[in-house]
């Protein structure tokens, strides 16, 4: 019995497990990398294992960096079932989708103006593959057990991170292994807390936030006075946006301030295709989140939803007030590049980041304060705003990493911190060892770790 990690080891992006137990090989996550020019080559290396040879792919959730590598695993001859919850099909299919089309676009664009050094840019893959993918897609409920082999079954128990989001509980005869996925907040906007398995021999756990703790700021008033600020200034409020979580907070904040007459009428423009149908994903599936139905249908019908690429063009040489909130959020690609474009040299602006920005991304260099940000080959300065709302993060930080692990009936006897830059899975580390005397493991990138095939509790 072994466990590989293919990705999402020194680093947040790429989550990939492999465990191996007797002759099944079962996949957790199918991520792609993310963030840094090193990382991103990884995704057009050859997968780090033969993909044929892979009984079953969990998924965790629907973020790209935790599915966003399926298709090409599946192209190079994954032909066994892609396992999840249904919210998470939904929305994986929209993400998929979504970053095919946009590979297309920027591998058309990169020809057209030729600013790449490849001849011709091509995309990871197209959306073509994307839907042969999701026909391996198959679903189940949270808390069911479902049976992978004789002696070898697993459940999902919902982690709070984004809808659908849920850890995996993986049991055979005589062992039981968890693999945390994205844990969310205790007290969420949006998602119930996330749940905890009595007991389990091996955690493979995620420390995006393992070495600090999100302020304790009131977060509508923090939202209040940015808006406010912005609009005595007479210029545009930029917030990049996951389509999924982080979109849906921001639109019942902005309702709830409005609502309560806390800020100015400023027109509210949701640019992102993809943040419209994962929006009306969440009003499908009222059980899986903590918004009433009629909250839900307000906070939509309270925002412009942008229908067309010319209407967007048309905003973004818009002079007036407005609020924008358009992917992707970390500014790696989508529509709000079009408005960086226009507003990152407009001192009146402001740009609020609403969740993490990983190392080498747009958003990470504009939160270390770069004076010029590179857009399609060309340099723009850097006059507006920049502020950063991280407790609005989806992510659970160190406080709740601890909440989690303690949660435990009877605690792990090894630990295994992913999915986290190298010093914030240290610091946690040490937290996790002072407070509850375990040693966790740090894994390398493709390092690979035997396990002890009977639990030692039996």
């Amino acid at each position: 019995m072994k466990i590989q990690f293919l990705g999402a080891a020194g680093t947040v992006t790429g989550s990939k497990f492999l465990l191996t137990i007797g002759k099944s090989r079962i996949l957790i996550d199918c991520g792609l990398f993310q963030g840094l020019k090193p990382l991103r080559r990884l995704n057009w290396s050859p997968p780090p294992v033969d993909p044929a040879s892979v009984d079953a792919i969990i998924l965790t959730h629907a973020h790209l960096d935790h599915c966003g590598y399926l298709p090409v695993f599946v192209r190079n001859g994954f032909r066994g079932p892609i396992l999840c919850t249904p919210p998470t099909r939904d929305l994986a299919r929209l993400i998929l989708m979504d970053s095919a089309k946009l590979q297309e676009e920027d591998a058309a664009l990169a020809n057209r103006l030729g600013f790449s050094k490849h001849k011709p840019a091509l995309p990871l893959y197209t959306r073509a593959d994307v839907r042969r993918t999701l026909k391996q897609f198959h679903t189940i409920r949270d808390h069911l057990w479902y049976e992978l082999r004789p002696g070898l079954r697993f459940q999902f128990l919902l982690a709070g991170h984004i809808l659908g989001a849920a850890s995996v509980l993986l049991e055979s005869r005589h062992f039981r292994i968890v693999f945390s996925g994205d844990i969310g907040r205790y007290h969420s906007l949006l998602m119930d807390p996330p749940q905890t398995p009595e007991t389990a021999d091996v955690v493979v756990m995620e420390s995006t936030y393992g070495d600090r703790l999100h302020p304790q700021e009131p977060v509508e008033d923090m939202l209040a006075q940015i808006i406010q600020q912005t609009w005595d200034r007479r210029g545009a409020l930029l917030i990049p946006a996951f389509a999924v979580g982080r979109t849906q907070e921001i639109l019942y904040l902005l309702w709830k301030l409005r609502r309560d007459k806390r800020i100015p009428r400023m027109p509210v423009y949701l640019d992102s295709p993809m943040g419209q149908a994962a929006t009306k994903i969440l009003l499908q599936y009222p059980g899986w989140h903590r918004l009433p139905p009629d909250t839900a249908a307000r906070m939509v019908q309270a925002v412009h939803l942008v229908r067309s690429m010319r209407e967007s063009r048309s905003l973004q040489r818009s002079p007036h007030r407005k609020i924008i909130i358009a992917g992707s959020g970390m500014l790696e690609g989508g529509r709000i590049l079009g408005y960086l474009k226009h507003t990152l040299g407009d001192a009146r602006s402001t740009l609020l980041f609403v969740g993490y920005q990983a190392e080498g991304t747009r958003g990470r260099q504009l939160l270390h304060g770069s004076r010029e940000i590179k857009i399609h080959g060309k340099y723009y300065p850097v006059h507006l705003t920049v502020h950063h709302l991280s407790s609005l993060s989806a992510h659970a930080d160190q406080a709740e990493l601890l909440q989690w692990l303690g949660s435990f009936h009877h605690l792990p006897d090894k630990i295994f911190l992913v999915h986290g830059e190298p010093h914030a899975a240290d610091v946690l580390r040490v937290r996790i060892h002072d407070r509850f005397g375990i040693e966790p493991a740090v894994p390398a990138l493709l390092e690979t770790v035997r396990l002890p095939a009977v639990s030692a509790r039996t």
